[in-house]
């Protein structure tokens, strides 16, 4: 079936070849000119003939797709066979079959266990990606590279029968290095399939995450034991890292999440530090292993034993606590991990009664058949150092060192890195702090302001939060597994206890600010109160997950349906609690400015959160957003979400919680007093508050992503940067229903496509998309799955051709006319306001720096009429008014002068004063044909002139009292 699309030479021409199920999508640098159709095969003749045009542009592009016991190095060898093929024709690779293709690439086939489908398919990818790559930059084998198409073709048919280490062993390739690999090849827009890029992710969280884990096991085996038989030791590092592994793959349905995979460390550290030889300890744990620990249970009789209850082992606080001390993590969390999941554990394994150490065999047979299960890499193998999980040079420059000291003899320590178990331990012991004066009940205060209120929100507050808090906790026990209900709870209960304080922060300073203490409306508003526990909760998870957001945690795919599994990273938190974006969205500044003691990286989080608000998931379908959006447009032109205008304004951040969820409810500046009543009649609807400022804010960032964009594509064509940036604004404002369960970044860089082809710029969308990715903060969905209509999906060309040219191509032609549209002003950036926020000082618990504010004479508070006065890059002019001032400063009897000769003080300093050249209103006098600068540098002589001579006599005194 063949379906081309042709439009006027400024536009993509898309090309669908559908062939064995699979689409071509045809960029415009493969666009060639053609005056006659002569040439043409029969088939394209007619249709052009039909189309009835001259000058058309055609595509001509190639068809495109649519072990058991102490591992080995050498493991490969008794479980390459191990995959179970499917008894259809297709799953046995068949060489004569393929004879079309290099002999070494089928032989790899053979190797990798490859059916026919996957091999046909990843030879087409190799054909593909040659076209395009450049082999002098690609620094792996070809057989490396067959091997990563395989991978490509096996994941997109699930048809891998390795696993991903036996993988690893036939490229020869590390994890981390095959990633690299698979990623360079990603050339062209739909090389690799969002289901292929999910599966790397989660194969590299899962990677990063062990490798910390067994960086931090290893350090702490060597400070519980010395152990001097090295046999005797790796068989107890075996054990326990082996049971470790299968504890987590067996009981955490998250095993990236760092934080409990580590507390689940710490239980079975503890489990085999009991069984340690007593004299081989170290200190402190010698003396924390007590004769108690190894106390048998009580027994029960064989013909009791069916009747008698499961009881936990007991266990030792003392050497429990020892370990979480010297690692800074929570007793409590431990302790609840240890009872709900630990103890479960090994009650599956059938552990629990066991007083001596667990065979290793065993362990690693039901390890065994877990890693087979999951298809990814042997984390067992990290004990051998296989070269398959070696760690880049970055991950071993992790590695946790002792601060050095100053080479200058200072005791000031230099710091180092943190590991990435530290910096999350660290954050949440931080967390603890700040909060260990709040409670997860309303204060004093609070209850005040509660019966200030005309409606008493103190039941409506009370219930939500117990709702809410049971809704959380099921939905973390769902994410995390189903024995972590305790540490859902514990979590929660942090968030609630952030969530009064910065409740009360916020209603003090409104408080100062309206001279009031009724807040019924904003206290009673539900939303309100779901958006600011929400963002407690978010500080609280984000702090645990260890703010490790760089692998996309965010979800920025726009309508993706293949996460990389159960997620805590935000949204999650607006999923749980049913919280529409923009609402949540509204919070998020003034919690920042009522919370003093957030750490930057978690501001830094959080206005994160903000910009993926801003740039997709206000745009979901269902958003608030656009309900504003219908209403400013139905109010008429006047009342526009934000006129450009405005654009080049400062953006004003003296903005409260109460505006933006009461508004336009109330008037911005009514008094106080008539905050609960309703505006009067015939009073004309207020612009939402709200509304105004998510479009500031969106502007500045949609401009300065552009910016940067720019930057890396068409600095040598900077006249094209207002012209885009006024398609884009024109875009926002009046076709905002482009951005519906879409993400902003498409619409930017459709707009730079569509304005460099008006234009005549050669710029392909290829080149675009590969700029875009060296962005920070970017996902390839955002370019690879792209909302077409309801339900379907594909690349950032076809919605160019099929859904952004066709809105907007008349605006876009515009552009290429003698007398295009007035261009759009520059919206002005401001500092975040974030960073006006108080920092905490590092190793200070009560100690914060806040930015200088600005003085009443500032520049920055001054009125236009007032800005004028100052003077700036004023010039002095002529070389004698220098020699003036050198012998005004240089002289000490000119200042003299004025005080023992006229025989009169100095007249007293008024104010120092930039007044231009005329009458000095400070003593009524004219000006005498000096500079002013002259005039003012004498007034500040004389100053110091009396200063001195207090000075001196001060000293007299004291060297001669009187009598």
């Amino acid at each position: 079936m063949l379906r081309r699309t042709i439009f006027p030479r400024f536009w993509v021409v898309e090309e669908i070849v559908e062939s064995c199920g699979h689409k071509q999508a045809i960029s415009s640098s493969d666009i060639q000119p053609l005056t006659t159709t002569s040439t043409l095969p029969a088939r394209r003749s007619g249709l052009l003939a039909v189309l009835g045009v001259n000058a058309l542009f055609i595509v001509n592009m190639p068809p495109k797709k649519r072990s058991s016991g102490t591992p080995q190095k050498k493991e490969l060898k008794g479980n390459m066979k191990s995959g179970s093929p499917d008894s259809s024709d297709n799953s046995v690779l068949s060489p004569e079959r393929h004879k079309d293709k290099e002999p070494e690439f089928v032989s790899l086939s053979e190797e990798l266990q490859a059916t026919n489908p996957i091999c046909d398919h990843a030879w087409r990818i190799w054909e593909r990606e040659i076209r395009s790559m450049d082999k002098a930059n690609m620094p792996y084998s070809n057989r490396q590279q067959w091997g990563a198409c395989l991978f490509i073709a096996g994941m997109e048919l699930d048809g891998l029968s390795l696993t991903f280490t036996q993988f690893l062993k036939v490229v020869g390739l590390s994890v981390k290095q095959f990633i690299s690999l698979v990623r360079k090849m990603d050339v062209n827009v739909d090389t690799i399939s969002p289901k292929v890029n999910t599966a790397l992710k989660r194969l590299e969280n899962k990677y990063d995450v062990t490798l910390a884990l067994y960086q931090r096991f290893v350090k702490t085996c060597e400070k519980i034991s010395a152990e001097p038989d090295k046999a005797k030791r790796t068989e107890l590092w075996e054990s326990s890292w082996t049971m470790f592994l299968l504890a987590k793959g067996t009981f955490l349905q998250m095993e990236d999440d760092l934080v409990i995979a580590f507390q689940l460390l710490l239980c079975v550290l503890e489990f085999f530090t009991k069984r340690f030889t007593p004299s081989l300890l170290l200190s402190p744990y010698k003396s924390a292993v007590s004769s108690a620990t190894l106390s048998p249970p009580t027994r029960t009789s064989r013909r009791n034993q069916g009747k008698a209850k499961t009881r936990p082992p007991e266990m030792d606080m003392q050497l429990l606590e020892t370990l979480c001390k010297e690692s800074d993590c929570s007793v409590d969390e431990v302790k609840n991990v240890y009872q709900m999941t630990f103890c479960a554990f090994l009650e599956s394994v059938g552990l629990s009664g066991l007083q001596g150490l667990p065979p290793l065999e065993t362990l690693s047979k039901q390890y065994e058949e877990l890693y087979h299960k999951n298809k990814d890499f042997d984390a067992r193998l990290f004990l051998v150092d296989d070269e398959t999980l070696s760690p880049s040079i970055t991950e071993v420059s992790k590695l946790e060192m002792t601060p050095r000291k100053n080479l200058s003899g200072d005791d000031v320590a230099i710091p180092v890195p943190q590991t990435p178990i530290r910096a999350a331990m660290n954050s949440i012991k931080q967390l603890r702090v700040d909060l260990i004066s709040a409670s997860d009940q309303p204060s004093s205060n609070l209850l005040v302001y509660y019966k200030n209120c005309t409606v008493d929100p103190s039941e409506e507050i009370r219930k939500r939060v117990e709702e809410l808090g049971q809704v959380f906790i099921e939905r973390f026990a769902q994410a995390v597994g189903q024995h972590c209900e305790g540490l859902g709870r514990k979590r929660f209960n942090l968030g609630a206890q952030l969530y009064y304080k910065v409740m009360e922060s916020m209603l003090k300073s409104e408080e100062k600010r309206l001279s009031v203490q009724n807040f019924s409306k904003l206290l009673n508003n539900a939303a309100f109160h779901t958006s600011l526990l929400a963002c407690a909760l978010e500080v609280v998870m984000a702090t645990y997950v260890g703010n490790s957001l760089k692998n996309g945690g965010f979800g920025r795919s726009s309508g993706a349906s293949d996460s990389v599994e159960t997620d805590l990273c935000f949204p999650w938190i607006l999923d749980v609690f049913q919280l529409p974006a923009f609402d949540f969205y509204k919070v998020i500044e003034s919690f920042i400015k009522a919370e003093p003691t957030l750490k930057h990286d978690m501001m830094k989080h959080l206005e994160q959160c903000e910009h993926v608000i801003m740039e997709s998931l206000a745009w979901k379908a269902g958003s608030p957003l656009f309900d504003l959006l219908r209403q400013s447009r139905e109010e008429g032109p006047g009342e526009q979400a934000e006129p450009p205008a405005t654009l080049n304004q400062p953006l004003n951040h003296s903005h409260t919680a109460a505006d933006l969820y009461l508004s336009p409810e109330r008037p911005s500046r009514q008094p106080p007093a008539t905050e609960s009543e309703p505006p009067a009649p015939g009073t004309k609807a207020l612009r939402s508050n709200s509304l105004s400022l998510f479009y500031k804010k969106l502007y500045r960032m949609a401009y300065l992503r552009l910016k940067t964009l720019f930057s890396h594509l068409l600095t040598s064509h900077p006249e094209l940067e207002p012209i885009i940036w006024t398609l884009l604004q024109h875009t926002l404002q009046n076709e905002y229903e482009l951005m519906r369960d879409r993400h902003l970044d498409q619409l930017i860089m459709s707009a730079m496509y569509a304005i460099c082809k008006v234009k005549n710029v050669d710029l392909r969308f290829k080149t675009i998309v590969t700029a875009y990715k060296e962005m920070p903060n970017t996902n390839q969905e955002t370019f690879k799955r792209v909302l077409i209509r309801e339900g379907q999906y594909d690349s950032i060309i076809v919605f160019y051709n099929l859904v952004f040219m066709q809105k907007l191509k008349t605006n876009i032609l515009q552009y290429s006319s003698p007398r295009p549209p007035p261009l759009s002003p520059i919206p002005r950036i401001p500092c975040s306001p974030y960073k006006n926020s108080p920092l905490r000082v590092p190793g200070s618990n009560n100690v914060y720096v806040s930015p200088l504010k600005s003085s009443r004479v500032s520049p920055v508070v001054m009125t236009p009429r007032s800005r004028i006065l100052i003077s700036i890059g004023e010039s002095f002019g002529s070389a004698d008014k220098f020699q003036k001032i050198n012998e005004m400063v240089s002289s000490t009897d000119w200042s003299l002068k004025r005080s023992l000769d006229g025989g009169s003080a100095p007249k007293p300093l008024k104010r120092l004063r930039f007044d231009m050249d005329g009458q000095d209103e400070a003593d009524g006098s004219k000006s005498s044909g000096e500079s002013t600068l002259i005039q003012k540098l004498a007034e500040m002589s004389s100053t110091r002139t009396r200063m001195q001579e207090q000075k001196l006599k001060e000293e007299s005194v004291k060297e001669h009292p009187e009598p």
